[in-house]
């Protein structure tokens, strides 16, 4: 799937049981989404069933085929709480035939983000920029031996033919001489690095984070840096920025509230939204998983939902506290 999906098995623990309604409905893309988009992007057509007990057919099985509302657009990322999807057609993508990885070391958290911006901006095509401000929670796996104790770790990642890869890599780093030293990985070891990025390895149930809550924190990429030290500095937490900056995997110590309060505002003020990934079941409890919206929003998607499921029995009370959950 080009738009790498997340496997988010790994921050709660536990066997491996995602689906592919599963995937579709939660939507979580993994660090190529700055290049492919989106769970949404790729979804086709779906055939559903309604609140109502009505079978429906939206899409197609080609890329322009929608006439008519684009259903589909609403059914990704929606949670299961609109429809139940019986059969999806998904766009599929050629694998990259190779890959680089470009690695940046002890940038801090803002510099990290001026850079990742600027090679995303940049002509050679980056596929991935990600940017890890601390080293002690990578003991062990493909992030381990990327810096020294306590040193940042920024990573840049292109893909395509082996001569347009290596070209466009050795390119970007002259590029981003400015920020520091660059070093190259290439394929097996590149691709090692993305895959434990894309899963939030770093933060997994069995790591030395284990216990400690995650949010899920997108916001625009230009904010990204600022917000994430502000949150590290505040809470004590440890951050991991993906998407140039746009999406930040935030690792906070425990306590009752999940530091929502203070999240919530931070990532409102920036012009962001935060979704509470783990916690204990008493804390989620207490804590809205998901971002509260505003009252006009919340209408407007309340009346979605009624249009789909009116006697409330997809998913109740999944995104959204009511009497019915």
């Amino acid at each position: 799937m080009a738009f790498e999906p997340v496997d988010t098995c790994a921050l709660p623990g536990g066997r491996a049981i995602g689906t592919v309604g599963g995937m579709i409905a939660a939507g979580l893309a993994g660090p190529r989404r700055i290049k492919a988009g989106g769970a949404r992007d790729h979804l086709l057509g779906a055939h559903a069933v309604s609140g109502f007990g009505d079978s429906f057919k939206t899409g197609g099985k080609v890329v322009k085929n929608v006439t008519g509302y684009d259903l589909c657009k609403l059914l990704a990322g929606s949670w299961g709480t609109l429809a139940v999807m019986t059969e999806v057609t998904l766009k599929v993508m050629p694998k990259p035939e190779s890959e680089r990885t470009l690695v940046l070391r002890a940038l801090d958290d803002v510099t990290a983000n001026r850079a990742m911006i600027a090679a995303l901006g940049s002509p050679f095509d980056v596929s991935g920029a990600a940017h890890l401000p601390h080293s002690a929670f990578r003991t062990t796996g493909a992030l381990a031996g990327l810096g020294a104790a306590g040193q940042a770790v920024t990573v840049l990642r292109l893909e395509g033919i082996a001569a347009s890869a290596a070209h466009r890599a050795a390119s970007l780093g002259k590029t981003l001489g400015s920020f520091g030293a660059v070093d190259i990985l290439e394929d097996a070891a590149s691709a090692a690095i993305w895959s434990s990025l894309r899963d939030v390895q770093p933060f997994a149930a069995d790591g030395a984070l284990g216990a400690w809550l995650v949010w899920r924190i997108v916001c625009p990429p230009a904010s990204g840096g600022a917000l994430g030290q502000q949150l590290a500095r505040d809470t004590g937490g440890d951050v991991i920025y993906d998407w140039g900056g746009g999406l930040i995997w935030a690792a906070l110590p425990p306590k009752a509230d999940a530091h929502a309060a203070l999240v919530r505002s931070r990532v409102e003020a920036a012009g962001g939204h935060a979704t509470l990934i783990r916690a204990s079941e008493p804390v989620r409890r207490q804590v809205d998983v998901f971002h509260p919206q505003s009252a006009g929003l919340a209408a407007l998607s309340e009346r979605v939902r009624r249009s789909f499921d009116p006697n409330d029995i997809l998913n109740r009370g999944r995104l959204a506290r009511g009497s019915a959950a």
